[in-house]
């Protein structure tokens, strides 16, 4: 990347939100990645259009991360820009019902500032560790929540670098329009229910205690690693293929929830990619169901 695009993208968000080859690592919850080319971190709608719009007349591949918590980073990192959606893009706002929530904001953060209003609906996402952007692209979803059941209209960069609101997300499992039509999530506005301050924040300990219990919580993963196969579970099907504790290098299939793909210390993007690999070789040598991974990968794999 040449000093004039790097000015160019400096004078749209400012020298300090500008990092050079910054380690992905850093910014993954796998704790996994080689360093990208430029990592941005913008502070309104308009800085992200302007910076994407710089890039793609240059150019330059850039990619579109939140808390890189459904992500495996290369171990040669990613040779464009990254534009992550972070503190800075994480304004939230509380209004009777609803709460209007930027990209960036914590999932976890927003339940629990719906649970501080006594406003339920959102108790599912109380643990889930990625931001409102991913999940309303990825429609996330746990404990029979999903994010479907409370979005009602999002804010998003077009393809055509517009910026427009819809109420139409084509939401289904784990997916939205916006994986469709190339749009970036830039604010949603949620619906919730009044409720009992004591109820909704017993319902978030009851699951937190639940996650706890039932997920390597205390080693660094990407979540599910495998979306759910149609009239199958994942983990089911590797814990019967034998796979529960399977290690490759520093990743390992989870002894304790066989769904997860931890990084057990020192793991590459090699080691977690041979092992998915692995897992969907001998599944499908097994049982003739195919698993698709659920961790999105970026960069060169070898």
């Amino acid at each position: 990347m040449t000093d004039l695009i790097i000015e160019k993208l400096k004078n749209i968000v400012g020298s300090e939100a500008l990092l050079i080859n910054e380690p992905m690592k850093n910014h993954t919850t796998f704790r996994i990645g080689g360093p990208c080319g430029v990592m941005l971190l913008p502070k309104s709608g308009e800085e992200i259009r302007d910076s994407v719009k710089v890039l793609r007349e240059s150019g330059v591949k850039y990619y579109i991360i939140g808390n890189g918590s459904n992500l495996l980073v290369s171990d040669k990192g990613f040779d464009g820009a990254i534009i992550k959606l972070s503190k800075s893009f994480s304004k939230t706002e509380v209004n009777g019902t609803e709460i209007t929530a930027q990209a960036g904001a914590m999932l976890s953060g927003v339940s629990s500032l719906a649970a501080q209003n006594s406003l339920t609906g959102l108790e599912f996402a109380s643990g889930i560790p990625g931001s409102i952007g991913g999940a309303v692209l990825m429609n996330a979803g746990a404990y029979g929540g999903e994010m479907k059941d409370v979005v009602v209209e999002t804010e998003y960069l077009t393809n055509n670098l517009e910026i427009k609101t819809t109420k139409e997300h084509g939401f289904s499992y784990r997916h939205s329009v916006f994986q469709e039509n190339g749009g970036i999530v830039l604010k949603t506005r949620m619906v919730l229910k009044k409720g009992d301050k004591d109820e909704i924040n017993a319902e978030i300990g009851r699951l937190t205690a639940q996650r706890k219990a039932k997920q390597p919580l205390s080693y660094p993963s990407a979540g599910s690693a495998f979306k759910r196969p149609e009239g199958y579970f994942a983990a089911k099907l590797i814990d019967d293929a034998g796979l529960r504790g399977y290690t490759v290098g520093g990743a390992q299939v989870s002894e304790l929830h066989t769904g997860f793909v931890i990084n057990r210390g020192g793991a590459t993007a090699a080691d977690v990619s041979k092992l998915l690999d692995d897992v969907r070789d001998i599944v499908f040598e097994k049982f003739g169901v195919t698993l698709q991974r659920e961790i999105k990968y970026l960069g060169e794999e070898k």
